[in-house]
Formats: C-alpha cells, structure tokens, sequence
C-alpha cells in the first residue's frame, strides 16, 4: 500500500506527517506542492520553468529537514515536490502514482469554523479517488 501525504509546513500537515509514520507501516510519500503564482503568467516559459525548479529543489530540501525530527530515523519515505493548485495536484499524483490512501491535515481555524476544512483538505476530500484521512 502507498499512503501520500500532503505537507506544506503547517501545523496540521506536521501532525498528518506523524499520524502517517504512527499508523503504516507502508510506502510513504510526502508530497509538497508549489504553488504558482499568478505573476507568473506575464513571465516567460523558461524563466517560470527555472525558478519552478529551483523552487521545488528548495522545497523538497526544507521538507526534508522540517520532518527529519518528528519521525523515526530509521523510517523509509519518499518526497516528491510537484507545482501547480496543491488540491488538483494531490489528487493527480494520487491517480498518476497508484496511492492507496491520502493523508492531509486540516484547517487550523477556532471556533465555528472549526468544523470545516480548509480549501484544500476539501478540495481533495471531494476529488480525491481513493480513502482520505483528515488529521486535526
């Protein structure tokens, strides 16, 4: 089985990453998506495509170092840092990698609006083709 988990530094994520490392013994994948911002799209292909790239090198460098200390270091894992509208991203990667489960964490949000979940928690909640699991 291949759990995906989705992290983008939050607290939340942070507890999706232990929850996933507490609960499977399987093959996980930490996943971060960069997201693109809309300046981008007055910008040149190429010169999108190399600060893209080293966006995701430094992303997946950072993820690296951020989870280093909340999991067994003797834990196998993999990163994979993608670009692009991190729901639909997730959801694609789930369905280009055949992963079995899906972890998130939720919107850190008080109150009332507690009970919902952030957009992209939702975004893949309601895309996602496999089990989601939402971590408080």
């Amino acid at each position: 089985m291949t759990v995906l988990v989705a992290y983008d530094g939050s607290a939340p994520a942070r507890k999706a990453v232990e929850y996933a490392f507490d609960e499977y013994d399987d093959d996980i994948v930490l996943l971060r998506v960069v997201e693109v911002a809309d300046s981008f799209t007055s910008m040149s292909l190429q010169a999108v495509q190399e600060v893209l790239g080293r966006r995701r090198a430094d992303a997946s460098e950072e993820l690296r170092e951020e989870v280093t200390d909340r999991i067994d270091a003797d834990a196998e894992y993999e990163i994979d840092v993608v670009s692009g509208e991190p729901a639909r991203e997730i959801v694609t990667y789930a369905e280009d990698h055949d992963v079995n489960r899906i972890v998130v964490g939720s919107h850190g949000r008080e109150g009332v609006s507690r009970v919902l979940l952030g957009s992209v928690a939702e975004g893949v909640v309601r895309r996602a083709p496999v089990t989601v699991i939402v971590v408080r």
